[in-house]
């Protein structure tokens, strides 16, 4: 019972200010206040409507679906390599791959900066979609080597026994089978992206703002109720992508 308890009061911490955050996305105050005097839309039609929002907001979609397809270019082949392939400093190679994850995300954010201003790129879409694609590297690796490593590969070798090629093994056999790993993975690539803002802070200039620098620059010069709104939006695409994510994890058990 204990054990239940804690892990109770662990998941209200977590979400606890989730839970402040939605109410005060509809409050009446000019600035954050819970809980709410009253409630209306107002600031749910500031940002629909404001160039100064939507700006960010489009920038975030557009450097994030970019980060999404280099993270993926890069992951696959490596997963592949990873997973079906014995070799020397595997556990090295591992380690590199999830480095992202360990190093601290200031210490990335300078590193690029330094790295991307030599090459010209800070302040640029692709300075921006480079180094956010690499960070979210670790994320799609784990869960496509997983998927690969769920992968019965005798599906392939029946495809080839009955004289289909590698390449037509491959796109209608076992890609098939991983899309929706692979889809997953891409998802949670976007959304690392979309997320990210401390790298952002580094090397996005006034024509790369995205949506979360938007925020910081917004709660540091002033308290726009607006970011509540954008929280709150933010939390719910989360939730929605992990939703999905559960959904097409579990399409294959079920299709079984």
């Amino acid at each position: 019972m204990l054990p239940l308890i804690f892990a109770f009061l662990a998941a209200l911490f977590l979400v606890a200010p989730i839970l402040i955050v939605i109410p005060m996305s509809f409050s009446t105050a000019i600035s954050f206040q819970f809980p709410p005097p009253a409630y209306w839309l107002g600031y749910y039609r500031t940002f629909f409507t404001s160039e100064e929002w939507l700006e960010p907001t489009l920038n975030s979609v557009i450097i994030a679906f970019g980060a999404m397809v280099f993270t993926m270019l890069l992951v696959v082949p490596a997963a592949f390599g990873y997973v079906r392939y014995r070799f020397r400093g595997k556990s090295l190679v591992n380690l590199l791959i999830m480095s992202p994850l360990i190093v601290p995300h200031v210490v990335s954010a300078l590193a690029y900066y330094g790295f991307l201003g030599r090459a010209k790129l800070t302040g640029t879409y692709l300075g921006v979609i480079v180094a956010h694609g690499v960070l979210a590297v670790p994320v799609a690796f784990l869960v496509i080597s997983a998927t690969l490593k769920g992968f019965d590969r005798n599906l392939e070798r029946a495809a080839m026994s009955a004289g289909a090629g590698p390449f037509r093994t491959f796109f209608h056999v076992t890609l098939p089978v991983l899309r929706p790993g692979m889809l997953v993975g891409a998802l949670f690539a976007f959304l690392s992206s979309f997320n990210e803002a401390v790298v952002a802070l580094f090397i996005a200039g006034r024509g790369a703002t995205t949506l979360p620098k938007k925020m910081y620059e917004s709660i540091r010069l002033e308290s726009d109720p607006v970011i509540a709104v954008v929280s709150t939006l933010l939390v719910s695409a989360v939730v929605l992508g992990v939703l999905v994510s559960v959904l097409m994890r579990r399409r294959p058990i079920d299709a079984a």
